[in-house]
């Protein structure tokens, strides 16, 4: 298996396809000329309603695919026929100790002998090992501690008959590990662990004992963060093993680290010893992190000519959400390059001398009293993976340009069950400021693909997308790019140029990575889609905008081959009409101005990372303005005592108080009441109002003077 997974050939047996993670094909048969006859062959629709983030893995003529849940799908490749289908029965309430959804992005696979393995790490902690031809359960170990904070929603990896899983949640206050199991006993070998523990205790290793002096404070009561929750790339050449490390716990480094310093190893690439885990060297790509700006992005190894001389130099390549493009040498960690490839404002270049980001004034919100920045915690790149062709030299990057305006929790203390961030995320909501009000719409949260030269550390070509939500990237010998959208577009690009060659439309989000696979002779590309994450949960309608009472959110797998017909255009989607999206009316409810403001401060707070701010849904789970009679009349039982734990939604007795639940239900009937009223028909002098305000604007477009008022967009002060 180790062979496969070095030269997978027609397969798709890992994550990346191989240990580069280059999620390259060199596949020919589907190109530039011919993938206008691309088809819909099969799809398979799932059980589940959530996001989808699988890369589906295939070996042998099967193909095995993860859904929300940590549910595990074996099928035909060629038919898309069930085979067997695992459910490990994850209780639903566990979605408390995550910050963004239930998500799961793939399996592994493993043979030994004649026995073949998928592994799957659970929502709930669990690494589970089961048969790959009859998906029965092999070994399954609990790799965190129970009823943490903990999750899994990365997908293993195995090296040497060893499985290697990470884990989440610093958000809510754990500390960050990875750890190796054996692949046939499940038994564990070894763990790393990405922080120091309490300093006054031996820590488990000469890393951690040299990260210490990097620490202040107390950091340890609050876990420290670090978390491995995706990012892993191996090199067999080298025998070294690459993970990313997450974000401080809590964000705020004046809170987890107040007397300064770098605080190893959050936000860092590290090379280990896949034998043992002893640490070998790293790069920490945010150092003092302040901001959430983790390095778990992908990571890809490849050989590069960087001086343009005939010899190339091995590298790991990654766009962590800091929005720069790091280069390194991952023999030993040196910096090789590294320039921004987004929009940003927080830093101004890297030092190459100390290879460390130099902070703008601004970036420093617990100087400034709150800061507008770019970009936002979701990163300029997230898990989204990239891709690399090494025949075009380019790497294309599913960009992501969107602000966040980050305010010190000055009343900050450690909560269970809740965001311990140390940042007011929802300050913008309530700052008299336009510009930062303008600055969070819709106006400028843009999504890109984005094709970047590693060697001349420049953007090459860029396609803009109307909304900020994007997918993971496929490229391919046949000199193609493939991507989806937050909006259900899947389509296929241009390597060289962007030009756009061919498209679908589904009926949800396509946010995961593409793969392709040959089988017969004949080369499939297939993709999973299903709306969901951290973004489209709380940034309002970035997915595509469905009827409320009828929208799914179905889980699929789309697979695609070549037709004889020409493929046709891409359906438009038609726009909705008010009938389609009006919500039944909320019952009365008197409240004064400020006890709705007050509900609303409480929603943000408590509610938006999941509902939407401003109580704008995603069309992924309930938009709250939309509540039925029922759930109004239950809302205390469902906020405070989970009277629907068994759907996820956990009652917050610890943290809300009775009179507070009802300032965030007074708030959400008033934003149902505004809803009904936007949405009623206009009488017949609202439209002559709105036909005279259109034709001002209008003349003000033509004739700037008429303008009542202008906006500085420059943000990059």
């Amino acid at each position: 298996m180790t062979e496969t997974l070095i030269n997978p050939g027609d397969e798709w047996p890992g994550y990346g396809r191989d240990y580069a993670e280059q999620r390259f094909s060199p596949q020919t048969q589907i190109d530039r000329d011919n993938v206008d006859h691309l088809g819909l062959a099969w799809s398979f629709t799932f059980p589940t309603h959530r996001v989808m983030e699988s890369t589906p893995l295939m070996h042998d003529g099967k193909l095995f695919v993860t859904t929300p849940w940590s549910h595990v799908f074996a099928l035909d490749a060629r038919s898309g026929k069930s085979l067997w289908h695992f459910n490990p029965e994850v209780d639903k309430s566990h979605l408390i100790n995550s910050c963004c959804g239930p998500a799961n992005r793939g399996a592994a696979l493993w043979q030994d002998g004649d026995n073949g393995y998928v592994f799957v790490g659970s929502f709930d902690g669990r690494l589970i090992a089961l048969n790959a031809d009859s998906g029965e359960v092999l070994w399954s170990v609990q790799t965190v501690p129970e009823n943490k904070h903990y999750t899994i929603t990365g997908a293993p990896r195995v090296i040497d008959g060893k499985v290697i899983i990470g884990n989440g949640g610093a958000e809510l206050g754990v500390r960050g590990y990875i750890t190796a199991y054996d692949a046939v006993s499940g038994e564990q070998l070894w763990r790393f662990y990405t922080v120091p523990g309490d300093p006054a205790k031996p820590q488990e290793s000469q890393a951690l004992e040299d990260a210490v002096a990097s620490w202040t404070g107390e950091w340890w009561k609050f876990g420290g963060g670090g978390t491995v929750w995706d990012a892993m790339a191996y090199d067999p050449a080298l025998n070294l093993l690459y993970i990313g490390t997450g974000n401080g716990s809590p964000w705020n480094r004046n809170i987890r680290s107040p007397g300064g310093g770098d605080n190893l190893y959050l936000n860092s690439i590290v090379a280990i010893n896949p034998d043992n885990g002893d640490y070998v060297w790293h790069y920490q790509v945010t150092p003092k992190d302040n901001w959430d700006y983790t390095a778990t992005q992908h990571l890809m190894l490849a050989e590069l000519d960087l001086n343009n001389d005939g010899s190339t130099t091995p590298v790991i390549m990654q766009a962590p959400k800091n929005g720069f493009f790091y280069v390194l040498d991952r023999r030993d960690g040196t910096l090789l390059s590294a320039e921004a490839y987004a929009h940003i404002n927080w830093a101004s270049h890297i030092d190459m001398v100390t290879g460390k980001p130099v902070e703008n004034p601004i970036a420093d919100y617990n100087e400034t009293g709150g800061s507008l920045l770019w970009p936002a915690p979701f990163g300029a790149h997230n898990w989204q993976p990239m891709a690399f062709n090494p025949s075009a030299g380019l790497v294309y990057i599913p960009e992501q340009r969107v602000p966040g305006h980050y305010t010190p929790d000055d009343k900050f203390s450690f909560t269970q069950h809740r965001w311990n961030t140390g940042v007011d995320l929802w300050g913008m909501r309530f700052n008299p400021n336009p510009l930062i009000a303008k600055a969070t719409n819709d106006a400028i949260l843009r999504g890109y693909l984005s094709a970047w030269d590693p060697v001349t550390q420049r953007k090459v070509w860029q396609v803009e997308h109307p909304k900020v939500s994007n997918g993971g990237v496929l490229a391919t010998a046949g000199q193609l790019v493939f991507q989806g959208t937050g909006e259900g577009g899947f389509y296929a690009y241009d390597a060289s140029n962007g030009e756009r060659l061919w498209g679908y439309q589904t009926d949800s989000a396509v946010l995961a990575g593409p793969i392709t696979y040959s089988l017969d002779g004949e080369q499939y590309i297939a993709v999973t889609q299903g709306s969901g994450g951290s973004l489209m949960l709380a940034v309002s309608d970035q997915g595509r905008a469905y009827p409320k009472k009828s929208y799914q959110n179905p889980n699929r797998l789309l697979v695609f081959k070549l037709q004889e017909q020409k493929a046709p255009a891409p359906v438009a989607i038609a726009p909705l009409t008010n009938e389609d999206l009006m919500p039944p009316t909320a019952p009365a409810w008197e409240a004064s101005e400020a006890q709705i403001l007050e509900g609303e401060k409480l929603y943000e707070r408590n509610c938006a990372t999941c509902h939407g701010i401003a109580a704008i849904g995603g069309n992924i789970i309930p938009d709250l303005r939309y509540m039925d009679e029922v759930t109004h009349r239950e809302f205390q039982a469902i906020a405070l005592a989970g009277l629907r734990q068994h759907k996820g939604m956990v009652g917050f007795y610890q943290t809300l108080q009775p009179t507070e639940v009802d300032l965030i239900h007074g708030y959400l009937i008033e934003r149902n009441h505004q809803l009904v009223e936007e949405l009623k028909p206009m009488t017949f002098w609202q439209q002559c109002y709105y036909w005279i305000w259109y034709g001002l604007a209008k003349l003000g477009e033509a004739f700037p003077w008429l303008a009542n008022a202008t906006y500085d967009f420059n943000m990059t002060q």
